[in-house]
């Protein structure tokens, strides 16, 4: 017990770092130099698992990240700022460490002035700038007993079941919810950062009046999106009313930006094409129902409305996927690419399209290049599946390793898959064996099979003494379903039962099938 305390001791002294926006002393573990590289690594795939960049209207992430830099430049920490704005109709916004913050087009759609788009990207600067999620990965670090960045657990959420390896970090830190002392810090620094940068600090109340509003009609884009991990509360717009009336005597005289013609212009585009996308929305509904057809149709409204947006090409070839009409899915796929050649799902989906149509090289290039861009089960599997097919077993566990990663029914296919492939190399980690004898000397196996696959045949080999010499029998047990349990009998028998011993007789696994 001292030595743990010795150890947390030293540890907590030698993590102990001065917060550079609050000026307190609290536990790090992550360094700058790590906060930098997590947000490097983890920006990427945050932004494919998030819908990818809104690329349609580039303007739009230029004004965006305008804004943001000149918050960014009177924060209290200089980091790398990056601002995008992703095609996601959630409303919804998140910073990862080092500085790399997005905000979802959904979101845009419900702010009404430049002010209000400062308050929401600066309260997530002072989530970076602040260190909040650097301080939830040293509080999982902590609760682990591990010692090492690279050792974070991640939680369930809604990309789990999708997202594979490294990855999952950057899911885990977008989607994670705040505490109330985190979320208070970022309301009230990012007030700060709006009046030192020129922008009416009443917007942050009436942004936080919007969101309770939101809250008690409890839509549901807005609880899956940005109250998910930043809820609002009466309490939070007293806290920041009372900071904006403590901050306005200082302030009077100050042409402070309010900004709403200016952010009307920016997000013209977005109101102009609104109907578009709520027709992908609903098409992504109609596909959830399974309801093919209404899908199909809502996208063809939107593709007419919007001719030029990769998203709804690339789901019309999802579609097209599901109803296993592959060709004409990868010419949908082709659209999406030309349009948007940096998206994991259109290359996804084209691999899995060229697949079944036994285009295997083909398949592999998109499926590769998809995996790149974010690692998913599906991909995985899909790999696996391909070297299998070319027979490269070893190839293709490592596949299916990875995929069954996943939950779901990808992931159940895919440890399926690598324990047919395994457990012919290592059987003795999925069935085990005990030999026994029953009250009458009859010597017996008694055969766990403990993975999930069905076993046509167990070959067990038995050897006992009896009768003061070594004999040796082979039987099997047939049809063994997956974790289940079967005696076989080896023929063998005790003359007599009050002489023998456990250590008389031994069974072993020869042979397994399939």
């Amino acid at each position: 017990m001292n030595r743990l305390l010795i150890l947390l001791s030293v540890l907590v002294l030698s993590g102990c770092a001065v917060n550079p926006v609050t000026g307190r002393n609290e536990l790090s573990l992550v360094t700058e130099a790590q906060e930098r590289a997590i947000g490097n690594q983890q920006y990427g795939p945050s932004r494919q698992s998030q819908g990818g960049e809104f690329l349609v209207d580039r303007q739009l992430t230029a004004y965006v990240n305008e804004v943001g830099q000149r918050l960014a430049a009177v924060s209290d920490r200089q980091l790398d700022y990056e601002f995008v704005v992703l095609n996601n109709s959630v409303p919804n916004a998140w910073a990862l460490p080092g500085g790399k913050i997005a905000v979802n087009r959904g979101l845009l759609l419900e702010l009404n002035s430049e002010a209000e788009l400062a308050a929401v990207l600066g309260h997530e600067i002072v989530h970076a700038a602040a260190r909040h999620g650097a301080q939830a990965m040293t509080r999982g670090t902590l609760l682990q007993g591990a010692l090492a960045v690279g050792a974070f657990a991640t939680r369930d959420n809604e990309f789990s079941d999708y997202i594979l390896g490294a990855s999952q970090l950057g899911a885990q830190l977008i989607s994670q919810r705040y505490g109330r002392d985190a979320e208070r810090e970022s309301d009230y620094y990012g007030i700060q950062y709006m009046v030192r940068a020129g922008y009416d600090p009443n917007a942050a109340v009436s942004l936080q009046q919007t969101f309770v509003r939101l809250s008690e009609g409890r839509s549901q884009g807005w609880i899956d999106g940005l109250f998910a991990s930043h809820p609002p509360s009466i309490e939070r717009v007293n806290n920041n009313q009372a900071l904006v009336d403590e901050l306005m005597p200082a302030l009077e005289g100050r042409d402070l930006v309010t900004g709403e013609k200016p952010y009307r212009q920016s997000i013209a585009y977005l109101l102009e094409t609104r109907e578009a996308y709520e027709y992908f929305d609903e098409a992504e509904k109609a596909i959830n129902d399974d309801d093919l057809e209404i899908a199909m149709g809502n996208l063809e409204e939107a593709i007419r409305l919007v001719p030029d947006e990769a998203r709804f090409h690339g789901l019309k070839g999802d579609i097209l996927v599901y109803q296993r009409r592959y060709r004409e899915a990868i010419g949908s796929y082709d659209k999406a690419l030309g349009l948007d050649d940096n998206y994991f799902d259109y290359y996804l989906g084209r691999g899995v399209a060229k697949s079944r149509l036994n285009q295997t090289t083909e398949a592999r290039r998109d499926l590769e290049r998809s995996s790149q861009l974010l690692p998913t089960a599906i991909a995985a599997n899909e790999l696996g599946k391909l070297s299998l097919a070319a027979g490269s077993r070893d190839e293709a566990k490592s596949w299916f390793a990875q995929a069954a990663q996943a939950k779901g029914q990808v992931g159940e296919e895919a440890r399926t898959a690598f324990t047919r492939l395994d457990i012919a190399d290592n059987p003795a980690s999925y069935v085990d064996v005990q030999v026994y004898a029953d009250a009458n000397g009859r010597i017996y196996a008694r055969v766990f099979n403990r993975s999930s696959v069905p076993l046509n045949e167990v070959r067990v080999d038995f050897a006992a003494i009896v009768d003061g010499g070594i004999s040796r029998r082979s039987a099997s047990a047939r049809s063994l379903p997956g974790n289940s349990t079967t005696d076989v009998s080896s023929g063998l028998l005790f003359s007599d039962t009050s002489t023998w011993t456990q250590d008389m007789m031994s069974a072993q696994i020869s042979s397994i099938s399939l």
